[in-house]
Order: C-alpha cells, then structure tokens, then sequence
C-alpha cells in the first residue's frame, strides 16, 4: 500500500470519527433527552475547552517523549473507550465532563494527524505542498460520509451515533500503529523555554494594533461556526412536528442535506487563490462574514417546501463562509509574521477561533436561547433565533470594515 494511500485513509478515519455525531448531537440532546440549551451550550463549550489546553501539551509530549503515531494511536483509543461509555449517561451535568474527558483526547488529534502526514512525506521526499491537499481533502469525505451513515442508519437522534464514532476510533487508533515511525524531534536533554513549548511567544502579537483585531474577530467569527454545528441539524429535525412536513426529503435525510456545506467546502476551497489575490484578506473575511449573515437569514425564513431552496442554498453559502475564513486567516497568518513565531503564531489563530470563539458561541447562544427565544410552551422560536444569529454575524462585520485597517499588495498573496 503506498504512502499517500495509508495518509488518505487516517485522513478519511480522522474526520469521520468526528462527523458521526457532531452535527447530529443536537437532535440526540433536544428530542432523545429533552434537555435545556443552556446546558447543550455547556456541552458544545467542550470543543474550545480542550482546544485551548491539549494540543500544546501532546505537542511537548509528541515533541520529546513519544512517537507521534503511537501518541496518536492511545488518543484514539481513549476517546473511543469514553464514547462507548456515553451513551450511559443520563444527567446532563455528568454527560458535559464525560464529553469534555473525550474531546481532551479527540481535539489534539487533528494537529497531530497534520504533523504525521507532513512528517511522513517529506521522509519520503514527497512535495508536501503538492501532495498533503488531495489527502486533506478525503478528511471532509470522511465527514461527509459519517454524516450519511448516521442518517441512513436511523441514528441521527439516539446513540447510535455514538457508538459508529467509537467503533471508527478504534479501528483508527490501532491503524496509527501500522504507520511508519514518527519519533521526537527533540532530544530529552534539549532545553526550551516553557513559553515556547507552549506557544506563548506568540501572546507579543497582541502588542501590534492590526494583528490583535484580527485574532479578536478570529474568535468572533469563530463563535458564528459553533452557531451552525450546534442547531442546524436540530432545526431541519424539528420540522418533524408538523403534519405537513412529517415525511418530507428534509426530515427523513436531515444530516446528508447539511453535509451539502462540506460538499461547498471542497469548491470553495479551490477559490480562495484568486480571492485572496484579487481583493486581499480584509476583503475576503468581510465576503466570510456577509456570508453568515446570509446564511442565517435563508435559514430563519426556510422551510422543507416553499423554502427548500433557501435551505440548500445556506448549505452552499456555508462553503464560503468557513473557507474565506479559515483558510485565509491562516494563510494571512503565515504571511504576517516572522519564521520564528509562525507555528506558535498559527497555533493562536486555532486558539482564537476553536478555543475562545468555541466558548463563546456555545455559552452564549445557550443562554440567549434558554432565557429570550423559547415561546410559552418552551420550544425553540427558530426564525427569531436563526435572524439573532444573522444580527451578531452583521454587527461583526460592520465593526470590522472600518476597524481593520489593512492595505492589499497583489503581489501577495493575503
């Protein structure tokens, strides 16, 4: 089996680990177990949580004391242990600090996944640039294809979605062991700074007026992708309850159509080089932004007749609006700062958006929801929450047009 094929497998694995449940979750929380979106927010908080502690820590760990594949492969291991577990639970407190103890193992797997693919090919003397990007793209095959198996299976509302994850892991976890060595880079005697293990360096960018605004709209925007993993899902679900709806394509297939945003992922992706390099990183996270505001207005006034197209059409719109700024807030990254704070510099954007940004849209929006947006019977007023949503997107990216002071040079590519 060659190299890029092993890759393109832990890749696929690695996603599809994560897409089994995290869009369906929502609909296994609110119809299985009928429990309060404050407490779902806590829930979905578990993401940014071990964003923010993990992946530093099993970076010291991979860096000098394990193999990253064996490290990689434990990891695996444990979350799918914990998941087999999760089901179990039915208290929502205690359900929150299980699925937190999963997500300490699961979150610095997607980095270390990165580290072994890249170390993998250049030991093979493979173009890393060249050849990591049609590997990465099977990651959201994975995910996609997860989502499809947990609909089609019937268990996009019970456990069972659970378990699927778990079993992946499994099978993931004693794969890693098959794949080539990948030992410390750094030997055990070699000194470092504690500051610069854990990517603390990278707190001076703050002192610099253009880069501080763009790592705190980094955790706002990062706050608008918890929006959509968190309820939407949940929201073509409950479409259930009404007879007219019941047995619509939209109810019985509710994740394989939310899997059209990572399909619009894919395409997106491929545009970014001529976005980037027409109109600059400003404009191209103000297109990200509008895009949301976009994408929660279709949604807030939808429905699985008259407004299925307005459903399908936030799935595409989904694409721009996590690509553009994702992967061109990285890229600006990249070419804003110096060699030696880079990697600590990347590992800030990902605290930003998947840390901070995690937290702050999943407790928030739980309790906005709990305290302002359920009607008197106590069911979610979904129009008004998903035109909440399309508010807060707008408001960011008013803020950020005349804030963020940012002058494009063509012959760059952010």
């Amino acid at each position: 089996m060659s190299i890029k094929l092993r890759l393109t497998i832990m890749s696929f694995l690695q996603f599809f680990v994560w897409g089994a449940w995290l869009i369906t979750i929502g609909v296994y929380w609110f119809q299985n177990k009928g429990w309060s979106g404050n407490d779902f927010g806590a829930v979905f908080s578990t993401l940014g949580i071990s964003s923010l502690i993990m992946p530093a820590l099993t970076g010291i760990i991979a860096d000098k004391w394990l193999n990253v594949e064996k490290l990689y492969g434990v990891l695996h291991i444990l979350f799918g242990a914990i998941f087999l577990y999760l089901p179990q639970v039915n208290d929502p407190n205690q359900f929150f600090w299980i699925i937190l103890a999963a997500m300490f193992c699961y979150m610095p797997t997607i980095a270390l996944s990165n580290s072994i693919a890249y170390t993998i090919l250049e030991k093979s003397k493979l173009d890393v640039v060249k050849v990591f990007p049609p590997i990465r793209v099977w990651g959201t095959i994975g995910f996609i294809a997860a989502m499809w198996v947990t609909n089609l299976s019937g268990n996009k509302a019970s456990e069972g979605q659970f378990y699927l994850s778990a079993i992946a892991a499994f099978a993931l976890g004693i794969y890693a062991f098959t794949l080539p060595a990948c030992p410390p880079l750094r030997s055990k005697s070699e000194k470092s700074t504690l500051a610069g293990q854990l990517g603390l360096k990278a707190f001076k960018l703050f002192a610099n007026y253009k880069m501080a605004l763009f790592f705190v709209f980094s955790m706002f925007l990062g706050a608008a992708l918890q929006l959509t993993n968190m309820y939407g899902d949940t929201f073509l679900s409950h479409f259930e309850s009404y007879p007219e709806y019941a047995d619509s394509l939209i109810v019985r297939n509710s994740t394989i159509i939310m899997s059209i945003s990572q399909i619009s992922e894919t395409v997106f992706i491929l545009a970014i080089p001529f976005f980037l390099k027409r109109f600059g990183i400003k404009q191209v996270m103000l297109i990200s932004m509008l895009a949301w505001v976009l994408r929660f207005a279709l949604l807030a006034y939808s429905d699985p007749a008259d407004g299925l197209w307005m459903i399908v059409l936030s799935c595409i719109v989904y694409g721009m609006a996590f690509d553009f700024f994702n992967i061109s807030g990285s890229l600006f990254v990249e070419t804003s700062t110096t060699p030696d704070i880079r990697s600590s510099a990347q590992g800030m954007f990902m605290m930003m958006t998947n840390g901070f940004g995690a937290i702050l849209g999943s407790r928030l929006s739980g309790y906005a929801i709990d305290t302002f947006l359920l009607d008197a019977q106590g069911n979610m007023m979904w129009t008004e929450i998903w035109l909440c949503f399309a508010g807060y997107s707008l408001v960011i990216a008013f803020l950020f047009s005349f804030m963020f002071k940012h002058k494009h040079d063509p012959a760059i590519a952010a």
